[in-house]
């Protein structure tokens, strides 16, 4: 096939570009955090230059924030998504039980998760933080407005959050180690209940 002959590689829209920078910043920070990742990791990740990175974004710090942010919109319509399908009993434990595996199946894509936690621990910049509270007052509204109460709501957040800390610590890939994987098992198995097959599953990232 001469040069001539090649498929035209089609050229990628200013959105698509920007959408594959947003991925590729997510997987960096992931990886280091915000204050251990650079626009030129970012820029490596993506393939391409660190400028371009910085004319789309123009700071870290912004991208960091719309990187935070869209995680945390994705997990909010999950749960809009879930209550939406059904009508949605505020006092069934099955319909909260549907949100939870909801959240779990999201968790299983670790970078997701990983920008959370490290969204949460760079509280300390004061943008980072404001939006941190943005994203999960409109999490807490969403479940709000379902009737859930600011009790229940409390409980299940909490919930998720002891499940996203054993993510992190990567507790359900070693159910069946010997020594510290061993001894935290049972907790792990306890916290997770039904959502353990989502997180442990072939596949999950």
């Amino acid at each position: 096939m001469t040069s001539q002959d090649a498929a035209p590689v089609p050229r990628m829209s200013a959105e698509d570009r920007r959408a594959l920078v947003l991925d590729a910043a997510t997987h960096a920070f992931a990886l280091a955090g915000y204050h251990g990742t650079s626009t030129d990791a970012v820029a490596k990740h993506a393939g391409v230059s660190q400028p371009y990175v910085v004319r789309i974004f123009g700071t870290k710090l912004a991208l960091f924030l719309e990187v935070f942010e869209r995680a945390m919109q994705r997990i909010d319509r999950a749960f809009a998504e879930v209550i939406d399908a059904q009508p949605f009993d505020p006092d069934s434990e099955a319909d909260w039980e549907r949100l939870g595996l909801a959240y779990a199946a999201l968790m299983a894509d670790r970078d997701l998760l990983m920008v959370m936690m490290h969204g949460f621990a760079a509280g300390g910049i004061e943008e980072i933080a404001e939006r941190s509270r943005a994203c999960m007052g409109a999490v807490f509204a969403t479940l709000r407005d379902a009737g859930g109460s600011d009790e229940r709501i409390r409980d299940f957040v909490a919930q998720g959050m002891l499940m996203n800390v054993l993510l992190s610590m990567r507790a359900p890939e070693h159910l069946d180690e010997e020594g510290a994987g061993r001894a935290v098992a049972p907790f792990t198995v306890c916290a997770f209940g039904d959502a353990l097959t989502f997180v442990t599953a072939p596949g999950a990232e």
